[in-house]
């Protein structure tokens, strides 16, 4: 639980909740973190600071929902990558939270870019790369005083990456069938391994933990959801097989084929984490990349959610590809939807963030307009209702560690 938890009101601003329609001259009340009320005619509680937005534009903070900030540092090298465990193609044990380092200047970026929370996601050189972690972009002496939520999802990766890097060593799995054989045996092993400790808990009886076993545990009783990097068409068909096969929470993360199997998406409300968007078509997986591809998906009726993949492109560009993808055919609304309540919905995480509503974090961001006009830019930005991000004269200042906690 983080510290920084403090009071605000922003009044006179053009307050977009994302769930409900804008409001001109609205307020938003933060009181000891939590939001307390939004409206048009809503007076700030006697003695609480007041911030006049000037009719600016005001949003609950973005989601990443797919980044390595913290665990893959900038500028840091080899020193500063702890991304993959990539000894073993089954690493379900490991969880990002463990390497996180929050003074990485990638946090700085997200805070810049309107970024208030980020869902921290081991590597794709593993067939299972490990458990990730839902945290605060500041606010914290230590990671764990800006966690979110812990029980987000376990990330895997289908296709290119584990076949290469596997197959580089000569083992297992040095081909898709092997990829999807890595990932089934692992489930298997996990359904014997929660029976057997269900039982022994019957008895009374002691049972040794282990530690892959119990997380992938945890996703086949649908506490976890399985987060599957992919994104050629056929392996997401393979995702959905063994997703059936399973009867786990699937998300897909990339699909960058997606828009070829909509309709299959759609109607089995299988959601998608898209993007990153700004790179090259770097590997063959990649060559079918459209930004237009987004829109697409969601035209279909498939739920989606942006990611900058962090630090493929860097997490301050988030609200740059929306915009861009607006362009090129996806719907404004949903583009909103996407950096916000989508993300937070796929991930549960909505009973904390995602959205301005009474309730929720009071995670917010005054930009100087329209977010999705490249030209505006994030000016102050509240986590928790603490001020930890401003722009003044011409640049972003940051909060210091001593000046984070009140109280």
């Amino acid at each position: 639980m983080s510290r920084t938890q403090a009071s605000v009101a922003v009044v006179n601003a053009y307050v977009v909740p994302v769930v409900g329609e804008p409001i001109e001259n609205g307020t938003v009340v933060v009181e000891s973190g939590v939001i307390t009320a939004v409206g048009a005619d809503v007076t700030p509680p006697p003695g609480i600071r007041v911030v006049d937005a000037g009719g600016r534009w005001l949003l609950p903070g973005f989601i990443e929902p797919h980044g390595h900030v913290g665990i893959h540092e900038e500028s840091n090298g080899a020193a500063g990558n702890d991304t993959n465990e990539m000894t073993d193609p089954n690493t379900a044990g490991v969880r990002a939270l463990d390497a996180i380092d929050i003074d990485d200047e990638g946090f700085r970026d997200a805070l810049s870019g309107g970024i208030t929370s980020v869902v921290v996601k081991p590597g794709s050189g593993n067939v299972i790369g490990g458990q990730t972690i839902a945290i605060k972009t500041w606010g914290g002496r230590t990671v764990d005083e800006q966690v979110i939520s812990e029980a987000v999802s376990v990330k895997s990766a289908l296709g290119e990456n584990p076949k290469r890097v596997y197959g580089e060593k000569k083992q297992t799995p040095s081909t898709r069938l092997g990829v999807a054989y890595v990932i089934r045996q692992a489930l298997a092993d996990a359904q014997h391994y929660a029976a057997a400790r269900d039982a022994a808990a019957e008895k009374g009886e002691p049972f040794a933990r282990d530690l892959a076993k119990e997380t992938l545990a945890r996703v086949l009783s649908g506490e976890l959801a399985w987060d599957q990097h992919v994104h050629r068409h056929d392996d997401i068909a393979t995702a959905i097989r063994l997703a059936d096969e399973f009867g786990y929470r699937l998300v897909i993360n990339h699909g960058t084929d997606g828009a070829k199997l909509a309709d299959v998406l759609a109607e089995r409300d299988i959601p998608v984490i898209y993007g990153p968007m700004f790179t090259s078509r770097s590997k063959l997986e990649l060559r079918d990349r459209a930004i237009a591809n987004l829109g697409r998906l969601a035209s279909a009726g498939v739920r989606v959610a942006i990611t900058t993949d962090h630090p493929v492109v860097p997490i301050n560009f988030l609200v740059y590809q929306a915009a861009l993808a607006v362009k090129d055919g996806l719907d404004r609304t949903v583009a909103l939807e996407a950096l916000t309540v989508n993300p937070a919905s796929f991930l549960r995480l909505d009973d904390r963030v995602g959205s301005l509503q009474v309730g929720l974090d009071g995670d917010l961001v005054l930009w100087s307009g329209d977010p999705l006009d490249v030209m505006n830019r994030a000016e102050c930005v509240f986590i928790s209702g603490a001020e930890v991000y401003r722009w003044e004269n011409g640049r972003g200042i940051v909060t210091e560690r001593s000046e984070r906690f009140e109280g």
